[in-house]
């Protein structure tokens, strides 16, 4: 069986980011950019079930600009065995990119598309739901736990309260939740290694999805800074405070 793993080129999780001056959007000029953190969750679990023997091949797919090898490279040298990317310079929405990821998992007869649950740019938490309805297949989200099991897939998922165990039918659609597993580090033969991994280039156009952007975007801004807090000398001056100038109570 085939995985195919999603990967987005963002800024760094440590990198605080500035809005540009035209409120046009994020300043990414000479800023630091990585792996999306819940693809890396992701990547790491294909890696793993490939490990035990349930997987035979890990493709990592990214969409984005020529530089996003960067990161494709990157899922290779962790274990991936080979990279797709899809280039485009264009800012790719949800809808899009899952339709990409659909005719990526057509062509490629995929088992299995793990990916994480959210980018930590655009925040949206769509593709991999969007994804599993053009596709139709079953979907196992916010997964904390993914096990093989009788020819199925066993995912438990993070809901509001607990956990909840679904059964899903291959082929299906996994997004990654923080507690599922912990990324390892690319050892430096395997970043060596990596160098040697093919690395397909497609266009979108040649899987025959239309890009084109319906959304605009009116204009992006900064949260407003927060005030500093104050100490209070006992929960009498709190509770006073909070019903004369907070009044929150």
């Amino acid at each position: 069986m085939k995985v195919l793993v999603a990967i987005k080129r963002v800024v760094d999780a440590n990198v605080k980011v500035r809005v540009k001056s035209d409120s046009s959007g994020v300043d990414l000029s000479n800023a630091k950019m990585a792996m999306n953190p819940f693809c890396e969750i992701a990547v790491e679990e294909a890696i793993r079930m490939q490990e035990v023997g349930s997987v035979e091949e890990v493709i990592a797919v990214s969409i984005g600009p020529r530089a996003s090898q960067e990161q494709i490279r990157t899922a290779l040298a962790l274990g991936c065995d080979r990279g797709i990317l899809v280039e485009t310079d264009a800012q790719v929405e949800p809808l899009a990119v899952a339709k990409i990821l659909q005719a990526l998992a057509l062509k490629q007869e995929i088992g299995l598309v793990i990916l994480g649950k959210q980018s930590i740019d655009t925040d949206n938490n769509q593709v991999g739901q969007m994804l599993a309805a053009l596709l139709n297949w079953p979907q196992g989200t916010f997964a904390c736990k993914a096990e093989f099991r009788d020819g199925k897939i066993d995912v438990t998922r993070e809901i509001d309260g607990g956990e909840q165990t679904v059964r899903l039918s291959l082929p299906a659609i996994i997004t990654t939740d923080l507690r599922l597993n912990e990324p390892r580090y690319a050892s430096l033969p395997n970043i060596m290694k990596a160098k040697k991994k093919p690395i397909d280039t497609v266009t979108a156009a040649e899987l025959e999805v239309d890009i084109t952007s319906k959304l605009e975007t009116l204009s992006i801004a900064a949260p407003p800074e927060r005030s500093a807090g104050i100490i209070v000398e006992s929960v009498a001056e709190l509770v006073n405070k909070l019903k004369t100038e907070a009044k929150v109570i």
